[in-house]
């Protein structure tokens, strides 16, 4: 049985509590946050103990720590945490600072621990069929990659100051899914993006509307598109056309009732967020994470990944502020 510390106990650490005391493996054993009423309450809920992030870390009979704090907090809670002696998974990004991250990689090797960044997409039944179609070569050679990212509204002002940005904070997923689908990274990144859902938002010094195109060394092409903004629901989905095929994964809907008349035909609007899209994605990442710790194997998603996906966003972000592409090498 893995004994798990939470370390964050805000709407994404409620995700991750209710996945650790859910699986069998696992037991939720201590949650800590900067708002000590959120932590007793998460605590209260699973059975576990409040106590605070230094006493998780230190604490010789919990295994595991699960970050889900802020992300300027996430590579000194890595580095402490291995240090430690425990495995770790943290929530993405691993930092907003990519030089911070790739501190962060050494000090963690030395450790010889593991760590496994959040790029929860990656277990979505869904985008890993496409992924192993693409493998077991059903289309033949991939040429375009298509990934679609529209949230249903932008989330507070307050929040985009402190994000890093649409790039490091909402696009980071989509970089880490082109990894994971092509199995490699781009050679050059070039990015345009607007401010065109909240003004707002760009009177804090961010986007909420961008497209990425990514070129590979043997002329393969994705392109990224987000928005914060989508009023029909939570749209997420992925095309993949090859030399001989086309894959696609569509939105997961509300519920599957085709209403057709007359007057047209009607279905369901996506699901509306994240935690509904994405539920057994985040059951099946907490699940590898285990199988991965208890078994010694390496971890799926590894730190590498989340500093590689970094690195993407970081040219992503140098190439909208010249309006030139970006070569990832330069970064």
């Amino acid at each position: 049985m893995l004994k798990v510390g939470l370390l964050g106990a805000g709407r994404i650490g409620q995700v991750h509590a209710a996945v650790v005391a859910a699986q069998e493996g696992s037991k939720l054993a201590a949650v800590s946050d900067v708002y000590a009423p959120a932590a007793e309450e998460l605590a209260a809920k699973y059975h576990a103990q409040m106590r605070s992030s230094d006493e998780i870390i230190a604490d010789d009979t919990i295994d595991a720590v699960l970050i889900a704090t802020s992300t300027d907090t996430h590579s000194d809670l890595i580095e402490a945490a291995t240090q430690a002696g425990k495995a770790v998974m943290c929530e993405k990004p691993v930092d907003l600072s990519l030089e911070r991250a790739r501190a962060c990689l050494k000090a963690v090797s030395e450790t010889g621990r593991p760590v496994m960044i959040g790029f929860n997409r990656r277990f979505d039944p869904s985008f890993a069929a496409i992924r192993d179609s693409l493998a077991a070569g059903q289309i033949g050679k991939a040429e375009l990659l298509s990934v679609t990212s529209f949230d249903p509204a932008p989330p507070p002002v307050e929040y985009i100051k402190v994000s890093g940005g649409l790039f490091r904070d909402m696009m980071i997923h989509d970089f880490d899914m082109t990894n994971f689908i092509m199995g490699e990274t781009p050679v050059s990144i070039s990015a345009s993006g607007a401010c065109l859902v909240d003004p707002e938002i760009g009177r804090v010094g961010d986007i909420d509307t961008a497209v990425v195109t990514l070129s590979y060394a043997d002329g393969k092409l994705a392109v990224i598109k987000n928005s914060r903004r989508a009023a029909y629901g939570y749209d997420q989905r992925l095309e993949l056309l090859g030399a001989d095929g086309l894959l696609q994964a569509q939105n997961m809907l509300e519920n599957t009732v085709v209403k057709s008349t007359g007057q047209g035909v009607i279905s369901a609007k996506p699901t509306y967020f994240f935690i509904e899209r994405y539920m057994p994605a985040y059951k099946a990442e907490w699940a590898a994470f285990v199988a991965a710790v208890q078994e010694g194997d390496d971890m799926p998603v590894s730190l590498q990944d989340g500093v590689q996906a970094l690195a993407m966003a970081e040219a992503a972000q140098r190439s909208f502020d010249s309006s030139k592409p970006v070569r990832l090498a330069d970064v």
